[in-house]
């Protein structure tokens, strides 16, 4: 099988779906892996290292996209590269199709089997090619809110942890899944007050074993939601309802009751965030203003630190890449239903519930479309 692994061409996004040893590792297995030229040179990885491991470098995408049974990714394709799709070709990547019909429309159209990191599951229910970049996220997303508070970025002049004599930070987490932990964790070791809010009770209980009593835990309502942000000199948005659209749970109204100069980081942008006032970003222009808070809101926060990044991504998405490429695609989502969990579109039908949901579109059961 002929496997290609294109540039990302996204808005400063430098991570690469394969890395050399993966490429080694298929080449091993019979296949051929056609990488585009400085493909990894943003996550340190360069052309002379995939040569090495057994690859092809090609000088243009399009010949990447054309030439390969299964393209790998790592951000959901952009406009320029719709015109790239073609019949029966395999793309396997986050996609986040739910608040992004135009993308939906154009898998169909080109009739691409489109297998979605963001919705596989494994044995034990969880997301695991999902969990390493939520994992990622929620780390940054404490780091890139410090950043934010600082004055020069339009913050309140607030350092998170404080000192001596000066009360540290309020951060409020709203959401107690990969995203949010790794964010409390994160925020607490730096030394901030930090309070988690989930509908979930028995999370809540778990993370307050987990945490030692160093986390205070509130159940999500609308009263405690804007209780908490009104409080906060930081907020960091970490909802997921997987393959769906993000419920905004955040409203227009408790933002503008939040204090000046506050912060807001909505991780769930790529599924169209939890906070009302939030808006797609780029690290080009990572942050706006409303009603006096700052807003970062980038869609692919773990690009801006590609190398462990990609080596996160990968050490999850490979093993499925190359059970895929031994097996076949169909077979090999036979006989994994975790994996089939994955495929959001299948030569013109649309397979994943949550994704026909958010757009009002005919749903076609996975398993209907294997048989």
């Amino acid at each position: 099988m002929i496997i290609g692994v294109p540039k990302e061409i996204k808005d400063n996004e430098a991570r690469v779906g394969v890395t050399p040893a993966g490429v080694k590792a298929l080449t091993e297995a019979g296949h051929t892996v056609l990488v585009e030229t400085q493909a990894g040179a943003d996550s340190s990885f360069t052309n002379e290292e995939y040569k090495q491991a057994g690859a092809e470098i090609v000088a243009e995408a399009g010949n990447v996209w054309n030439k390969a049974d299964i393209v790998v990714k790592v951000k959901e394709p952009i406009e320029k590269e719709y015109p790239l799709f073609r019949e029966g070709l395999v793309l396997f990547t986050y996609l986040h199709l739910a608040p992004v019909p135009d993308l939906t429309s154009k898998l169909l159209d080109s009739k691409v089997i489109g297998i979605a990191y963001e919705t596989v599951r494994d044995r034990q229910n969880t997301l695991p090619l999902l969990t390493p970049m939520s994992e990622v996220a929620g780390r940054m997303s404490v780091q890139v809110g410090a950043a934010y508070l600082e004055r020069a970025h339009g913050g309140r002049g607030i350092l998170l942890g404080g000192v001596p004599g000066v009360a540290p930070a309020n951060v409020t987490v709203i959401g107690g899944g990969v995203v949010g932990t790794n964010a409390a964790k994160i925020a607490v070791g730096m030394g901030a007050k930090v309070t988690l809010v989930d509908v979930n009770l028995n999370r809540l209980r778990e993370l307050d074993d987990i945490f030692g009593g160093r986390l205070y835990t509130l159940a999500s309502n609308s009263y405690n939601l804007a209780q908490a942000t009104r409080e906060a000199d930081l907020v960091i948005g970490s909802v997921l309802i997987p393959g769906a659209t993000t419920p905004k749970i955040v409203t227009r109204a408790m933002v503008s009751q939040m204090k000046k100069g506050a912060v807001i980081v909505d991780v769930a942008i790529d599924q169209g965030g939890c906070v009302e006032t939030a808006k797609p970003t780029t690290h080009s222009k990572p942050s706006y203003v409303v009603d006096g808070v700052v807003h970062y809101c980038v869609t692919n926060m773990p690009g801006a630190v590609p190398h462990t990044s990609t080596l996160a991504l990968t050490n999850s998405t490979f093993p499925y890449l190359l059970r895929m490429a031994n097996l076949g695609v169909r077979e090999a989502l036979r006989q994994d239903a975790g994996l089939a969990e994955g495929l959001n579109t299948w030569l013109g039908k649309l397979t994943y519930r949550g994704v026909a949901e958010s757009q009002q579109r005919p749903l076609t059961p996975a398993a209907q479309v294997l048989e």
